[in-house]
């Protein structure tokens, strides 16, 4: 019986210029997968070229790329780190290469990488129904947590009251200082995290803004979203939210008001957050709002790099996708 040749080279980083390969790769991976879990009319589509962008530039040297003996990519882990934060993905293997090994080496390659930038959270999501890819990971040292539930409502297209301030609309002095609040409102709880460069580069690239609630030099709640479409080809129409911070409930109303507002100002039809369920307030609080839960993944850290939760009343929503 043929069988593939095994040669494997990497990692090696992977560039910007390699968005089309990795694209096909990991629409291709997760539509195989998929069908794999018995959903076989789903097919998982290409994202669009501005987020695998800031997802390479977001990971730097932590986005890697594994070739066949053709140089053709074989697998991929995108490993990111938020200051003390770390979790890796989106992650795959060709489906050709799969049981063959590699799968076990993207996830060592990217853990070892994590821990040299003394990372002391270290996760990754999964699938809850995927039993295989939970017992893979469970073999690694990964231990499952919380899921983070994906919830969205939709906008009512009218103007929302609120006092926030989007930090694209300031000066650059003014948005630098509040940028520098927000990372040290969010290191006063939880030192070590920092979400700068996530805020940065969202603003370089024009994928979005961030919302924060604050008087005078302190904040009470901060949130970035993208507003971009996330699939390759299709118009956008959700604002969604990739990092959270609140300081009481309170905070976390007007916020979501923030939000709401911005989707609305932006004509996109819906706001998708995703909860992780160790907030349960936050999470009772959406669903009273009207939110609907639409996808769940497993949060899985690894054994000795546990993920801290914030006392009661705090929220602290870090998404481990992109």
């Amino acid at each position: 019986m043929w069988q593939p040749d095994r040669v494997v080279r990497g990692p090696a980083l992977l560039a910007e210029s390699e968005i089309g390969p990795l694209n096909r790769l990991f629409a291709d991976s997760f539509t195989d997968r998929y069908r794999k879990d018995g959903l076989v009319g789903v097919r998982v589509p290409q994202l669009s070229a501005e987020v695998w962008r800031y997802a390479l530039r977001d990971a730097g040297q932590g986005a890697m790329a594994w070739t066949d003996e053709r140089g053709e990519m074989v697998a991929f882990n995108i490993a990111h780190h938020s200051g003390v934060e770390g979790w890796m993905g989106p992650l795959a293997v060709r489906p050709d290469r799969q049981g063959l090994g590699l799968g076990k080496a993207i996830i060592k390659s990217a853990v070892e990488w994590l821990v040299e930038q003394r990372v002391r959270v270290l996760g990754l999501e999964t699938m809850p129904r995927t039993v295989e890819n939970i017992g893979f990971y469970s073999q690694l040292g990964f231990s499952p947590g919380y899921l983070t539930v994906t919830l969205t409502a939709d906008v009512v297209q009218r103007s929302i009251r609120g006092r926030f301030l989007r930090l694209g609309e300031l000066a650059p002095k003014e948005r630098s200082g509040w940028l520098s609040r927000c990372r040290e409102t969010l290191d006063a709880l939880l030192p070590g995290y920092d979400f700068t460069r996530e805020l940065e580069l969202t603003s370089q690239l024009s994928l979005g803004d961030t919302v924060v609630i604050g008087s005078n030099s302190d904040v009470a709640a901060f949130a970035l979203y993208h507003s971009v479409a996330l699939a390759e080809g299709r118009p956008g129409d959700e604002l969604r939210v990739l990092k959270l911070y609140a300081e009481s409930g309170t905070a976390f109303d007007k916020l979501m008001v923030a939000l709401e507002s911005s989707a609305s100002r932006l004509k996109l039809r819906r706001v998708a957050i995703r909860c992780q369920t160790a907030y349960r307030e936050a999470y009772r609080y959406l669903i009273q709002r009207g939110y609907r839960v639409r996808w769940t993944d497993l949060r899985m850290c690894l054994e000795g790099y546990p993920e801290p939760v914030l006392p009661d009343g705090s929220v602290l929503f870090s998404n481990w996708e992109i």
